[in-house]
């Protein structure tokens, strides 16, 4: 066994970040918040408490949380049945899994949610399990999503490589003691992600499989490697 693979989905495998955002706006607006779009952008990967925090301010009205998150919910579950996955992400993870890697997604998504998602990534026999931000106190940047992955996959983390796109997930990896991969296909620049302890970074995930020998997944080479990616 090569080790776990565990890959964030929005953002990541799928090109639903801006979708979210969105989302977010809307409901933000409907509450009586006017929230730029960049800034949500920034946010989005946080659990839906954390992003509405970061974005309103602790002196917020708390009372409106639950209905901006429902608000939100609502609003980004019309595009469950055209979510659009990245170019190469199924394939990406069967070839990982045909390696011997133990592909496990962490996302903060369930439910309908993450059935559609799966859907649109359609390699659902490549996937080991999934480790949800609904299975834990914390959710990413916290390092406990990716340690339930690895505790899932069976393996330590220093033998975990952690793929995804914001800042919230190379730190969560970094914490977490797995190699960090970014991909820039969410939208967050290649500094942010490398501040926050992106080993690697690649434009995508189709690049990300053609580089593959040559990344920290390729053979001989580890989650500690640190090899740069290109992009």
């Amino acid at each position: 066994m090569a080790g776990a693979a565990i890959f964030d989905v929005d953002g990541t495998l799928t090109d639903t970040n801006h979708l979210h955002v969105v989302a977010w706006w809307e409901a933000f607006r409907q509450a009586g918040h006017t929230v730029p779009m960049p800034d949500i952008l920034r946010s989005v990967g946080l659990g839906s408490g954390d992003l509405i925090e970061r974005l309103l301010g602790e002196d917020r009205d708390r009372e409106q949380d639950d209905s901006i998150g429902s608000a939100h919910t609502v609003l980004y579950g019309t595009y469950f049945d055209r979510i659009p996955a990245f170019r190469g992400a199924g394939e990406l993870l069967r070839t990982l899994d045909g390696r011997g890697w133990r592909v496990v997604l962490a996302t903060s998504a369930g439910g309908a949610e993450l059935a559609a998602l799966r859907r649109a990534i359609d390699a659902d026999e490549a996937i080991l399990a999934t480790a949800s931000s609904d299975d834990v106190e914390q959710g990413k940047p916290a390092p406990e999503p990716v340690e339930l992955a690895c505790r899932l996959a069976g393996v330590d983390p220093g033998d975990a490589v952690f793929v995804g796109d914001t800042v919230w997930d190379m730190e969560a990896a970094s914490r977490a003691g797995v190699g960090a991969v970014a991909l820039l296909s969410g939208g967050i620049p290649r500094a942010d992600l490398e501040r926050a302890g992106a080993q690697a970074v690649y434009r995508d995930v189709a690049e990300l499989l053609d580089r593959l020998d040559g990344s920290p997944f390729g053979p001989g080479r580890g989650p500690e490697s640190g090899q740069d990616g290109a992009g």
